[in-house]
């Protein structure tokens, strides 16, 4: 494998069906969604699933990795992780920006190399990682989205004179929806954050995972029905990465501010037009590899 990173533009394409892809907490955990009626994935919500296939190496998934990831688990922990001792990081941090690129920090935390962090930024320790390789964007669904609110019930009250057994509108989910999220992996931050060309491919094995190994009752049908992984033939971009994504976001079929009700409300993009394919290195589909 090479150890060059090379520049990438991607782009997932997500659908929706009878899920709640991401909650809002300033709404009550309904669906995410704009004031125009356009659904979101934030990208925070969008990486807390690739960090959560890493959290634990004693899972199926994580042993079934490649044995140049899961023969090296002390290399893939987690740096966003909930009880992490801020004094023991401040220790495998080094005591200068040259020990760092060294340090125990470095070789121990995947999501820090690959996406950078602000773990540190309200402590003393500030400057060593600033942003990440990889960065995703706020997924913004084609069409505006219908959220259903239902009461959710059971059979009897875990808590007695608690409503009953019922959840009123715990059940919040959008009845369809399609999503596209881009995403940009940047060479020119991997010596500051320490990141590799085998992080890189990781991610990449990661992506297509990252909804299917993370199902929950609020989110059991969520689907990556493309995630678009586009090389550039230099560091600097060999086309507009904006034609890249336009090109492969599919259209609504009709009237475009209507709600989808499934995926054939939507006209499908299979490949990069000839005249873009030209100009950059590789077009691949990671969930069709």
């Amino acid at each position: 494998m090479s150890n060059e990173i090379k520049r990438a533009t991607g782009l997932l394409v997500i659908e929706a069906v009878n899920s709640n892809p991401n909650g809002d907490p300033d709404r009550e955990g309904d669906p995410r969604q704009r004031p125009n009626g356009c659904g979101e994935i934030s990208p925070v919500s969008f990486k807390r699933k690739l960090r959560d296939l890493l959290d634990d190496h004693d899972t199926p998934f994580f042993q079934a990795l490649p044995e140049m990831f899961s023969n090296h688990a002390d290399r893939y922990f987690i740096l966003e992780h909930r009880g992490r001792d801020r004094k023991q990081i401040t220790k495998e941090l080094g005591k200068s920006p040259a020990d760092f690129r060294n340090s125990e920090f470095v070789k121990k935390y995947w999501d820090a190399r690959v996406f950078g962090n602000t773990f540190l930024e309200d402590g003393g320790d500030k400057g060593f990682i600033k942003t990440g390789v990889v960065q995703f964007g706020m997924g913004i669904s084609i069409a505006p989205v219908d959220i259903l609110r239902q009461t959710n019930t059971n059979k009897a009250g875990v808590q007695e004179g608690k409503n009953a057994g019922m959840a009123p509108l715990g059940y919040r989910v959008v009845d369809h929806g399609v999503y596209c999220m881009p995403f940009f992996v940047n060479p020119n931050y991997a010596d500051k954050s320490g990141c590799t060309a085998e992080d890189i491919e990781l991610l990449k094995l990661l992506i297509p995972h990252a909804y299917e190994q993370n199902r929950s009752a609020i989110r059991p049908d969520v689907r990556i029905r493309h995630a678009w992984y586009i090389e550039h033939k230099n560091i600097l971009g060999s086309c507009p990465e904006y034609k890249l994504i336009e090109a492969l976001t599919p259209e609504k079929i009709g009237d475009k501010m209507e709600p989808s009700l499934s995926w054939n409300d939507y006209q499908d993009k299979l490949s990069l037009p000839e005249e873009l394919l030209a100009k950059v290195d590789s077009c691949i589909d990671l969930v069709n590899l």
